[in-house]
């Protein structure tokens, strides 16, 4: 049962995107079948064929080991808490140096090259198949690695020129995808890396179906027909140890701002739920019943959106709240809920909920993206603004229609 629910989620996620479109008429019947026939090849690829299962384990198990070396830089500078495994270890010593180690490590791919060529076939393959623009294909190949701010870097030139359509597709691909550095700290939370490689690859075809039924192309992009990187030339003059020292530098800065976020919203969601028992107890002592915490809320309004994407019911109201806890706080909050789940939820709903909540689809990143990118272009600032809810909009179904079809394929 649960797996022909994760199809009527597939179908109600399609119909909103369809029913939520500016223009219906210039929706292209291409691009929504490319995209859905893409997420689906790709998911039967890496859940479904035994080779594909091997060839992604493997490389989760290349990452995995990859990251354990974090805890080498991470033990000396802080001893037993910066140690994995330690009981003394804390999350500001173990897991956030994850982070640093993984901005360098991707600086050191930038400066070789190798993460542009990875980026350029995988945008020639979503060009060629969904007739998306040079610009925004290289863009959602890059949010595959990097975050939302970082990735439009690589079209800067061509962010002034941008289509509406490209413009929404560019902060969708932000939304709904997560940076290689935050991807790292989700697995020291204990959320498994193959299904977190899986999704990223999986959300990417369906960051431009969505993209493209909400806001359709209507104008003739500068890049149609082309895929081209330009070259930065901020870092052309760069080595290879001022590029270790920057990606280190950009990794800390990243893991400082994870956590005073964390401070904050953990802080403030605390007081919130504080005051809600507070509410709450008053109120039954009158005979009323009200929601005692912002999860009680967030789950009973979200269980139907988790049960849509084939969550047994009786497990609904769980992942519901931290649907609705990535939507409204941050999906880094809602991994660490997950993560400490792990032991009271089955396999199949940890994994689903996985790929649920892989991207950066929430309020805040809002802002950072009219922050970030309208940094790069002031002038287009107001579309970025008009295009923010609507963005976060596509970037969340793109997520859940891939966990839909993720429900349908395990057991």
């Amino acid at each position: 049962m649960a797996r022909f629910t994760g199809l009527l989620g597939l179908i109600t996620f399609l119909g909103i995107a369809y029913a939520c479109s500016t223009n219906r008429r210039a929706i292209k019947l291409r691009t929504v079948a490319w995209g859905l026939g893409l997420q689906i090849v790709f998911a039967f690829l890496v859940i479904k064929w035994s080779y594909g299962q091997v060839i992604l384990h493997n490389i989760s198990q290349v990452i995995t080991g990859l990251l354990a070396h974090s805890a080498d830089g991470s033990a000396m500078v802080f001893g037993p808490l910066g140690a994995p495994g330690n009981a003394l270890a804390v999350f500001a010593f173990a897991v956030l140096p994850t982070i640093i180690f993984v901005s360098a490590f991707f600086a050191i791919l930038y400066h070789l090259g190798i993460m542009q060529q990875i980026i350029r076939v995988v945008a020639w393959i979503m060009q060629r198949t969904m007739g998306t623009s040079g610009a925004e294909s290289t863009n959602v190949a890059a949010s595959i690695f990097m975050g939302q701010t970082e990735a439009p870097l690589t079209i800067r030139p061509f962010l002034a020129g941008a289509t509406r359509s490209e413009l929404m597709t560019i902060m969708t691909s932000g939304m709904a995808h997560v940076s290689g550095g935050i991807m790292a700290a989700y697995i020291s939370f204990g959320i498994n890396a193959q299904d977190l490689l899986s999704a990223v690859i999986m959300t990417a075809p369906g960051t431009i179906l969505v993209a493209k039924m909400l806001v359709p192309e209507t104008e003739v992009p500068a890049t149609a027909g082309t895929v081209k990187m330009p070259p930065n030339e901020e870092h052309a003059n760069e080595n290879f140890i001022a590029a270790i020292a920057r990606g280190t530098i950009d990794g800390g800065q990243l893991a400082f701002n994870v956590a005073i976020m964390l401070i904050s919203f953990l802080a403030l969601v605390g007081l919130l739920n504080a005051t809600l028992l507070g509410i709450s107890n008053m109120a039954w002592a009158h005979g009323i019943r009200t929601p005692h915490s912002l999860n009680a809320i967030l789950g009973f309004f979200c269980a139907p959106v988790a049960w849509l994407i084939g969550i047994p019911w009786h497990e609904a109201p769980a992942i519901g709240n931290l649907l609705g806890t990535r939507a409204v706080l941050n999906e880094f909050v809602a991994y660490t809920s997950l993560g400490l789940q792990k032991s009271t939820l089955t396999p199949r709903t940890f994994s689903i909920a996985t790929f649920a909540l892989c991207g950066f689809a929430n309020l805040g990143s809002i802002g950072m993206q009219i922050g970030g990118i309208g940094a790069l272009v002031p002038n287009r600032r107001n579309d970025l603004a008009a295009l923010g809810f609507r963005a976060m909009l596509a970037g969340t179904m793109a997520n859940l229609m891939s966990a839909s079809i993720v429900s349908m394929l395990i057991k």
